[in-house]
């Protein structure tokens, strides 16, 4: 049997969609709190209409998103819809919601409202800017927070047009930091036995990615550029073409440059004065990619790798995803495992990337349908039968 995890007893209310939001309450749902996704009428989180990828009819991406987690749709323009999501939340530690500034307001669910309702609540609110300042009323979208951050502006190939992380970091970023305040407040609230308001946005996780950037600024005034692989501060420390393929290499500390140099057979490189010293080789970056390149043509990945793994080098694959998915120490880790859905059969998901010694998360249940455990939560807050159909029959609420 799954271990209950450290958020064991802890009662969380997920109303969100997409992925910032959702990822927030599934790491929660990992840690082993039970969370509940409150889903909108009509349609449900708008993943779920992402059509175009899905297991065996299914969204994928709806799936990937909500495992671990309970689902009830309500109808929040409904005024009994209004009422189920209040007295779920009257008995909730948490709130994890992703609404723009004031929609809930609106609807008779903001902080100031909950927080007296229910004071002991964590109300975490992940929006696109922030609850305060001049652009607090805006949508949020990881593309344009990207963009307003800077991190597009350090993505790509030198000279090349703006480029966005593969990766939608801003909103995963932004799900991360909401279940970090979250799990800060909830041990606060351990002391103080009163709720707080958690407030973080998209725009502030994706500036909270340019450390380095900032750094190099401030330092220089300089504004930093793309520099595709490379790193910005020290070299060689990126991805080298092979006879097959492509590399990643991290020669950057001076140990490791002269191991690298040893591997790669040109003892003369280390004679130049231009790689003597990492702030050398950054000065000659280019010449020290060209020549280092010129080398890594000549061989398999799988015999540099082999080598430089035996001389102590940094060094690894650019896997594609499905390398990645069979990676041995992916597979170690449990970063891939394998739930039962209702429709969609036995399918496949990422797994928890923190791991417990004493309390272990886990993952535990598909995505549900749309409106999969309305009945099963309504009655466990004192809703009747016939009242849970008066309820569906008015569309405050629907059942899978």
């Amino acid at each position: 049997m799954a271990s209950p995890g450290p958020l064991e007893g802890i009662r969380v209310v997920e109303m969100a969609q997409i992925m910032a939001g959702p990822t927030c309450g599934q790491l929660l749902a990992d840690l082993g709190a039970d969370v509940i996704k409150v889903e909108k009428l009509p349609g449900g989180d708008d993943s779920r209409s992402y059509r175009q990828h899905t297991l065996h009819g299914e969204s994928a991406p709806f799936m990937m998103m909500n495992r671990n987690k309970l689902g009830i749709a309500v109808n929040l323009k409904v005024p009994g819809g209004v009422e189920v999501v209040k007295r779920l939340l009257a008995r909730a530690d948490v709130l994890v919601e992703n609404y723009r500034v004031g929609t809930l307001d609106k609807l008779g669910l903001g902080y100031d409202v909950l927080h007296t309702l229910n004071p002991r609540l964590v109300y975490c609110a992940i929006t696109g800017y922030g609850r305060t300042g001049p652009d607090a009323g805006k949508g949020g979208f990881d593309l344009i927070a990207q963009g307003v951050s800077g991190l597009m502006s350090v993505t790509g190939q030198p000279g090349g047009e703006p480029v966005k992380a593969g990766s939608p970091g801003a909103d995963i970023n932004a799900g991360i930091l909401g279940a970090l305040g979250v799990v800060s407040a909830l041990l606060r609230r351990a002391t103080t036995g009163q709720g707080q308001l958690v407030d973080t946005s998209l725009m502030e996780a994706a500036v909270h990615q340019t450390f380095w950037q900032v750094a190099l600024y401030l330092s220089t005034g300089v504004n930093p550029g793309p520099s595709g692989s490379s790193h910005i501060l020290t070299a060689p420390y990126q991805a080298f073409p092979t006879q097959d393929g492509w590399i990643n290499i991290g020669g950057a500390n001076q140990a490791n440059w002269q191991r690298l140099v040893g591997v790669l057979g040109l003892p003369e490189l280390m004679a130049d004065p231009r790689f003597t010293t990492n702030a050398d080789r950054m000065t000659h970056k280019p010449a020290l990619a060209e020549l280092i390149a010129a080398r890594t043509r000549t061989r398999p990945s799988a015999d540099w790798l082999a080598a430089l793994e035996a001389a102590g080098v940094p060094a690894g694959p650019i896997n594609q995803i499905s390398e990645m998915l069979a990676d041995p120490q992916v597979r170690a880790r449990q970063m891939v495992v394998e739930l039962d859905h209702p429709h969609a059969g036995r399918v496949p998901a990422l797994g928890l990337p923190i791991k417990f010694s004493d309390t272990p998360g886990s993952v535990r249940r598909a995505a549900p349908l749309l409106g999969q455990h309305t009945r099963e939560v309504l009655l466990s807050l004192g809703y009747s039968a016939p009242d849970i159909d008066v309820l569906v029959r008015d569309g405050a609420v629907a059942c899978a």
